[in-house]
């Protein structure tokens, strides 16, 4: 019932925006959004990133990963944290929440189990490939080794950032919507000589001041809101250009 609802209201500011969610709300939308501030502040979700962080935990960012009906667009093997920005060795958590079914046809996510243990080199990804460029790992993967994460909608998986991760093409006549939230120790810090990052409280306290902390949503676009998540977006892509680099 709660994963119906954050759908209907998905679906309805796609609706009011040409039939896509628009792209300058794509980062971090829970910071305008209050169905979403919920999602990713949802104690059935805490109470296992607790397990794993500690007490003290912020959600650093969230995005929605939605491939259409036979979506040609496919995401090639690739890790995450070399273009966040943070301390691997602090720990970073996405749970990916399941809004729909994710299913093998429609393009679920796919991971490679004990790859995680160190990071490779990248390199430019190939066309139709739905990452941003120069994410796709340079090594050659198993694709037997390959583990479908198949999640029916309120369902979870959890990943580390630096797990070998991807997705097919959608063959499915409905479409796939997940949203992604990463979650961090608030002890964790961004890399040194990179700017200042930004984060969300949702549980225990902030005792290190390592991030920029953003409002919490009242209701929806409040404007002070939406100045922060736009902010928030501009840090987190000069932080993704510097640590590319």
């Amino acid at each position: 019932e709660e994963v119906r609802h954050a759908r209907t209201h998905i679906e309805a500011v796609e609706v009011a925006h040409g039939g896509s969610f628009p792209r300058e709300w794509g980062h971090k939308p829970h910071v305008i959004f209050p169905w979403l501030d919920t999602l990713v502040s949802h104690p059935a979700i805490l109470n296992v990133i607790e397990s794993l962080l500690g007490p003290d935990i912020l959600c650093w960012s969230s995005r929605f990963f939605i491939k259409a009906q036979n979506d040609g667009g496919f995401v090639s093997w690739h890790q995450d944290l070399p273009y966040w920005g943070l301390d691997a060795s602090g720990g970073v958590v996405t749970a990916w929440l399941a809004l729909s079914p994710a299913t093998r046809e429609n393009g679920v996510m796919k991971v490679i189990p004990g790859s995680h243990r160190k990071l490779v080199r990248h390199r430019e990804a190939a066309a139709n490939n739905l990452l941003r460029r120069g994410q796709e790992v340079a090594v050659d993967v198993d694709e037997n080794a390959a583990v479908a994460m198949e999640l029916a909608p309120g369902q979870m998986s959890l990943h580390h950032g630096l797990i070998f991760h991807g997705s097919d093409e959608s063959h499915a006549s409905e479409r796939r919507i997940g949203y992604a939230i990463r979650y961090i120790p608030a002890s964790l810090r961004t890399l040194k000589g990179l700017p200042r990052d930004t984060a969300t409280p949702v549980r225990g306290e902030d005792r290190h001041g390592n991030f920029e902390l953003l409002p919490r949503p009242s209701r929806d676009l409040d404007p002070v809101c939406v100045e922060a998540q736009k902010r928030a977006s501009e840090i987190s892509e000069q932080i993704r250009e510097m640590a590319a680099q």
